[in-house]
């Protein structure tokens, strides 16, 4: 079993810069601004052969008041605590000790776990006098780290799986290979329900869901199994239109989204049946399809429309959403968790999909059948002849077709090919891509 560490302490004192070099990554976003992170953000890292998970927070109030944002940050990160071996208790060395402090210490204490006190932006500070202080809070020695340059942070992690009561020498054993982990990524604008129905699927508050636009400021992954099939959930920042994102936090939110997306094997588009299909959501699968990612539509909220705001919703798919007539689409109310059941076929059928295996032979005789079915028209004096077709690439399927003069294909011959491959191939929820190439002649000269 791998030891698990968490990150807590008051905002800004540089928990997930001390996140992002314990694993290795820059998956947290960070940024000079207090309050940024709100979900637990889980990581792995490794000393040597000792593998460890992280567990970075947001800003700890432990007694933040009823139907605040804050109260739905302290619940995750004392979920958090719960969940882990170990707790560093993360201070501002330079800011010195707050009454915020003493509050988080003492609900420490209470809990009795292993808590190690690092004091964090302590390069070029002498220590001495400047940490003396912190021995207020009772919990032992404290220890002076610089995590944006890496000062003690290898003391202080030997220290913390030191802390770890039955910490195993199990690692480096072989085992069974581990199954492919599906990343699953959910987008769509602010406030449409991406974090609610993460925690539906889940069955628990695993994610800050509150009722303000914005709320998922990370790309959150959460690990979860269904069927036996392992999938990674990414909770995504909701996207507005470029010219509404002002603040630099809401930015690189955006960043992590589109990553995010690149990323993921499927992405299931939420839209929100309250506000219908906005040319935002067009953007959004725009950009899912540009990237060539296995797609799932469902749309949220569907419980609090009336019948004539569904009609006008269907309409809107079928005419802003039409580049998306592969995708399946559902139903849903995350909130009363209705309709989820078949969400889940649909992203396995698109993952299966997106890399399909298709031979050589089979797809050459289906070409060479669609052109005796049609063939495509004579462009002036040039008529394209296709000779052969084999699979280019996964994820998203590609088909390459070679010949001569296929520079002359229209788009409609390309469309009529896309339909026969995708009825042969059971090819749902996923883009394909056709690509043509020309042989060159060698009398051109």
């Amino acid at each position: 079993m791998k030891p698990v560490i968490v990150l807590v302490g008051r905002p800004n004192v540089g928990k997930s810069t001390l996140f992002n070099r314990l694993t290795g990554t820059r998956d947290a976003i960070v940024a000079d601004f207090a309050g940024l992170t709100r979900d637990r953000h889980y990581g792995n890292g490794h000393l040597g052969k000792r593998e460890y998970i992280v567990i970075d927070t947001g800003g700890f109030e432990p007694d933040a008041g009823e139907g605040s944002i804050y109260r739905e940050m302290a619940k995750q990160t004392r979920q958090a605590v719960a969940e882990s071996d170990v707790v560093l208790f993360v201070l501002d060395a330079r800011a010195g000790l707050s009454a915020q402090d003493h509050e988080i210490a003492q609900y420490l204490r209470r809990l009795g776990k292993p808590t190690i006190l690092v004091a964090n932006k302590a390069e070029g500070m002498t220590q001495g006098v400047q940490l003396v202080e912190f021995f207020e809070l009772g919990l032992g020695e404290v220890l002076p780290v610089s995590s944006a340059h890496g000062q003690g942070v290898r003391s202080m992690l030997e220290r913390a799986l030191d802390a770890v009561p039955c910490f195993g020498d199990d690692e480096g054993e072989e085992g069974d290979p581990e199954p492919e982990v599906i990343k699953l990524a959910v987008a769509g604008r602010p406030n449409v329900g991406k974090s609610t129905l993460i925690n539906a699927w889940l069955g628990e508050e695993r994610l800050v869901a509150f009722d303000m636009p914005g709320t998922t400021r990370d790309a959150i992954s959460v690990p979860f199994e269904r069927d036996g099939k392992k999938f990674e959930l990414i909770d995504t920042a909701g996207l507005r239109r470029k010219g509404k994102v002002f603040e630099a936090i809401e930015k690189f939110s955006v960043v992590k989204t589109l990553q995010a997306i690149e990323s993921a094997h499927v992405v299931l588009l939420l839209l929100d049946a309250t506000q219908g299909v906005t040319d935002q959501d067009a953007h959004i699968a725009g950009y899912i399809l540009e990237s060539g990612r296995a797609v799932v539509l469902a749309v949220n909220k569907w419980d609090a429309v009336d019948s004539y705001q569904r009609e006008q919703l269907e309409r809107q798919i079928e005419t802003r959403l039409a580049f998306l007539k592969f995708a399946s689409l559902h139903l849903i109310s995350a909130r009363k968790r209705q309709g989820l059941g078949p969400v889940w076929k649909s992203i396995i059928q698109a993952q299966a999909s997106a890399m399909r295996k298709m031979p050589t032979p089979q797809l050459t005789r289906l070409l060479q059948e669609s052109i005796a079915f049609q063939s495509p028209q004579k462009v002036g004096m040039y008529r394209p002849k296709m000779r052969y077709a084999h699979q280019g690439g996964m994820n998203p399927p590609v088909i390459v077709i070679h010949g001569n003069s296929l520079e002359h294909v229209p788009d409609a011959y390309k469309r009529f090919l896309e339909g026969r491959f995708r009825k042969a191939f059971n090819l749902v929820g996923t883009p394909l891509r056709i690509e043509f190439k020309t042989s060159s002649n060698p009398y051109k000269e």
